[in-house]
């Protein structure tokens, strides 16, 4: 397929995702099924252009002025793809599958607007309604964090140590363009993809099937290592999910100790059975609700991922940006505490309670802690500020620290996703 197919077919799968109200992931695969002539960097080409449009929707609505699937898959190749009106428009030039190309007035529109000139939502690429949140929660930097939530995010991987150390990962990976990660001593970075290139697939490779790594965005890695930080042998991760800080908990505690790893959602534990084969974690056991109850007061760590608006992770999702509404946060909220309240439980004596969201919004992070303390007056915050200098001496400025709300981490200020992590220890 030549640009002006590739571009189409763009246009018609974001038709698709707003007239359906449906996930990009869904949109994607149903057109290639429905076009299997395309090849594989058809695919990689076509998903690039929906996922930058879905990213980039406000600004580059914006910088042609209209708010339409044509508008915002032209405006994602203008902003991400490096190209000019008219190189496009050439580009475009005798493929009988092309839109429609930029008209005077678009590439008119296109030379006179400045994105750096733009209002602040559009530059900051977020919803109208979430602007009030980025503020509170960043204050005269909420444009460059919203902002740097619309980039595309590189692949991150963690060494699974209890079979293999970077070095053997890196050299099996040698033709992935992976590289050591910026903060975790144990992640390794496939740089973000550029033009119309993709990522590699790693689970392809034999060093994943052997269990040598998994898939786990290194902010993600930071907030687990924050969260066993110190001595512990008994862990219970209560919303396991499938099971990616279980594992990278396995892994810290070089297979001792025990980890029970729950969830309310059987379906979302699925995935961990064959993921803890795999990487050879000997202390796992995946337990069902009805066999929580033995381990009330005996946690050294009650590990809460709570359940969140994924706000953090829009580089990844950014469809999800879209249809997240003020409801649906106030619905996580809710979730959010009554979820801290049945975990608090497990907490032994002098043991630990780790609140994690992958959400950047106060009102899931920090107003959840400090409601939860004014709540139970037997739990007090770590010194966060001290447990980051313990834990990552070299990047003092990687995160923005509460010393008694917790930890964030952002695409803007540690080149991961969006994380919070707050640790709660309960006073015996």
């Amino acid at each position: 397929m030549r640009l002006g197919g590739r571009l189409a077919a763009a246009i018609e799968v974001l038709d698709d995702i707003d007239g359906r109200h449906r996930p990009a992931a869904d949109a994607l695969k149903d057109w290639g099924l429905s076009h299997r002539f395309a090849g594989a960097g058809d695919r990689a080409a076509i998903g690039n252009i929906v996922y930058d449009a879905l990213r980039r929707r406000c600004s580059a609505a914006w910088l042609l002025d209209g708010d339409t699937s044509r508008a915002r898959a032209f405006g994602a190749l203008l902003i991400e793809g490096g190209m000019d009106a008219p190189a496009l428009n050439a580009g475009l030039e005798g493929d009988r599958f092309a839109p429609a190309p930029l008209s005077e007035k678009e590439i008119g529109l296109v030379g006179k607007r400045l994105l750096a000139d733009a209002p602040d939502a559009v530059r900051a690429d977020c919803p109208d309604w979430c602007v009030p949140l980025f503020v509170r929660a960043f204050g005269e930097s909420w444009i460059e964090e919203a902002a740097a939530l619309s980039e595309r995010p590189p692949l991150d991987l963690r060494v699974n140590t209890l079979k293999a150390d970077r070095e053997k990962v890196l050299h099996a990976l040698k033709g992935a363009a992976a590289e050591p990660s910026p903060i975790m001593p144990t992640g390794i970075r496939v740089p973000p993809i550029a033009g119309n290139g993709r990522h590699p697939n790693v689970q392809v490779e034999p060093a994943f099937q052997k269990g040598w790594f998994e898939i786990q965005d290194e902010g993600s890695q930071i907030v687990a290592d924050l969260a066993i930080a110190g001595d512990v042998a008994q862990i219970l991760d209560f919303c396991a999910g499938a099971g990616g800080k279980t594992l990278a908990l396995s892994a810290a505690m070089g297979n001792h100790g025990q980890i029970f790893a729950h969830d309310a959602e059987k379906a979302r534990l699925a995935p961990i059975f064959d993921r803890v084969r795999r990487a050879g974690c000997r202390n796992v056991q995946v337990i069902q609700p009805a066999a929580l109850s033995p381990l009330e007061a005996s946690m050294d760590l009650v590990l809460v991922d709570a359940p969140c608006t994924g706000s953090g992770t829009w580089r990844r999702r950014p469809d999800s940006k879209w249809r997240l509404t003020d409801r649906q946060l106030d619905q996580r909220k809710a979730e959010q505490a009554a979820i801290l309240e049945d975990a608090k439980r497990y907490v032994k004596p002098s043991g630990r309670l780790a609140y994690i969201t992958c959400s950047v919004f106060r009102e899931e992070n920090t107003d959840q802690v400090t409601a939860f303390l004014a709540r139970n007056h037997s739990f007090r915050p770590l010194d966060h500020a001290g447990l980051w200098r313990t834990r990552h001496p070299d990047h003092p400025d990687a995160a923005l620290i509460d010393p008694e709300g917790g930890v964030v981490l952002t695409p803007a200020r540690s080149g991961t996703d969006g994380f919070f992590c707050s640790v709660l220890q309960q006073v015996a």
